[in-house]
């Protein structure tokens, strides 16, 4: 299992872990959209670059400061140019959310301002067909 892992100056890389060595992890639910931060992201260095950095941000963030180190996020800890390992991660996934010590929900679409309120409710994370 990859995990993206944030260390003491807030740079986050990827560690991996045997199934039964998984350190405490926080999950990340949310809906892919243009310019998610892929494996090769990650590891080359660019994933900065990309707008979906924006919610591994948040994510290894808010794990941060949850007491975490280590996040899993689909769309960047699954090497999906091996598809043994994807297969892998398909046949895992339940078992990733089941273990995570936290999930959190990524909700893009919404936005909280002193002139909007977006309603919860109506996020596009709820069409999904798999959802928490």
């Amino acid at each position: 299992m990859h995990l993206l892992e944030r260390n003491d100056e807030g740079n986050i890389g990827l560690t991996s872990f045997d199934d039964d060595k998984v350190p405490p992890y926080a999950i990340l639910s949310h809906r892919w959209d243009r310019e998610e931060v892929l494996f090769q992201d990650i590891k080359s260095g660019t994933a900065k670059d990309k707008v979906g950095y924006r919610k591994i941000q948040f994510c290894v963030d808010q794990a941060w400061s949850d007491g975490l180190r280590f996040c899993w996020v689909d769309t960047c800890c699954i090497d999906k140019t091996s598809s043994a390992e994807l297969q892998t991660a398909i046949n895992r996934m339940f078992r990733w959310y089941r273990y995570a010590i936290r999930c959190y929900v990524y909700l893009a679409d919404i936005l909280s301002t002193s002139t909007q309120r977006t309603p919860f409710c109506t996020s596009k994370w709820f069409t999904r067909g798999w959802t928490l």
